[in-house]
């Protein structure tokens, strides 16, 4: 089988699938997974409680989020009495998770670009003839172009997934666009903190933050496309909007390294409603698989990923196709509605006078309840019932 895109959704199904004993092939474009990374890395409690990741490529812990308004002032702290947060170094992370697919007998092709799949079901794969390290570490590297014909495909190539296209699945519409820098600042005795500004100027329909664990500091905004071309500080510009927001965020710190950069489109829509069929299915942001309300993606991804390899290698050993009918993004949809909602809510605040009105229903008690499960719940995605599919 083949799966198209070798993040942690992609390598995860392919390791799970690879120790069911299928002869499994992930492919990516890029030549070297420790490039073009456009995640921040940051993990929530319950992906570090549930998956083995590289314990090296870990920050310190992070139980303290500050939340503030466009003006700043009269900040609402949340703090934890366990460790929600740590931000990972993802180059380790997706070098990892490369080697354990391997290991568990996956085929890894990097340095190759999924051409499209035909009406037979035929998929081109084209070799990127820059790329020196093809394939590195893997058996039956190919030509410069291949033809393969898999018995299944999984999407793991992106909020603008081609492989969603190709097998006639739904494709993400709504979506947000962030950047980020990220570098190492000095040691600290300041606790680890997590600084999240709600300000309708600098990140319309979603947050800017800082995240400072006391080794490395995360600063970013995301927004609707729209509306940051509009935004006049930047003259359309986001790196230079993100550039600004450094220089004064809450919780900055400068750096003593190199400045880092990154940042991507995040599907916010929730998971798509069909993102399966007898050919293939999608996983993470292909399938939309990251929370509508914090963009979220790394705990979706995971568990999307996990399920969907358990349910494919399950329906391949027994050819029942009522064992995909399960993988329903319908279904899993209403397990999001509150956070749908919201996203509605968020997304509508056009005026940093509202948002100011919003915080203080915030820091009343039940509004600060409601930020605690938010930033500190166990509910990032459902936990999946696999009786079916052990």
């Amino acid at each position: 089988m083949l799966i198209v895109g070798a993040g942690l959704a992609g390598l995860h199904a392919a390791q799970v699938l690879a120790q069911h004993e299928l002869d499994v092939l992930v492919v990516d474009r890029r030549r070297d997974l420790t490039a073009g990374i456009r995640t921040s890395g940051i993990f929530v409690r319950r992906t570090l409680e549930d998956f083995a990741l590289p314990a090296e490529a870990l920050g310190p812990a992070i139980r303290r989020v500050v939340l503030y308004p466009p003006s700043l002032r009269k900040p609402l702290v949340l703090q934890s009495d366990r460790d929600e947060y740590r931000v990972a170094d993802m180059a380790t992370v997706y070098v990892d998770a490369q080697d354990s697919a391997r290991a568990a007998g996956a085929r890894v092709w990097l340095g190759v670009r999924y051409g499209g799949r035909d009406t037979e079901g035929v998929v081109r794969l084209d070799r990127i003839t820059q790329a020196p390290n093809i394939a590195a570490a893997a058996t039956g590297s190919p030509g410069d172009v291949v033809h393969v014909r898999p018995r299944f495909m999984i999407g793991a190539d992106g909020a603008r997934s081609r492989v969603a296209r190709d097998l006639g699945l739904d494709v993400n519409r709504q979506l947000i666009v962030g950047a980020e820098l990220h570098y190492p600042v000095a040691p600290s005795d300041a606790e680890p903190t997590f600084h999240c500004v709600v300000d309708p100027r600098l990140a319309p329909g979603y947050l800017a933050w800082v995240v400072d664990d006391g080794q490395h500091s995360h600063v970013g905004l995301a927004g609707n496309p729209d509306r940051l071309r509009g935004v006049a500080s930047c003259g359309g510009h986001l790196r230079r909007l993100v550039e600004g927001f450094a220089q004064v965020a809450p919780g900055i710190r400068q750096p003593v390294g190199p400045v880092g950069r990154r940042g991507g489109l995040i599907p916010v829509g929730g998971v798509l409603r069909r993102i399966v069929c007898p050919d293939g299915l999608l996983v993470g942001d292909a399938a939309g698989a990251a929370s509508p309300l914090t963009a979220g993606g790394l705990d979706p991804c995971l568990r999307l990923s996990d399920l969907a390899a358990r349910m494919v290698a399950a329906y391949l050993r027994s050819g029942e196709r009522t064992i995909l009918a399960d993988y329903s993004g319908e279904a899993m949809r209403a397990h999001f509605r509150g956070r749908l909602l919201l996203r509605g809510i968020v997304a509508g605040l056009r005026e940093p006078s509202l948002i100011e009105l919003l915080m203080i229903l915030i820091r009343t008690p039940p509004g600060r309840t409601a930020a605690a499960r938010v930033f500190f719940g166990d509910g990032s995605f459902p936990t999946i019932n696999r009786s079916k599919i052990n």
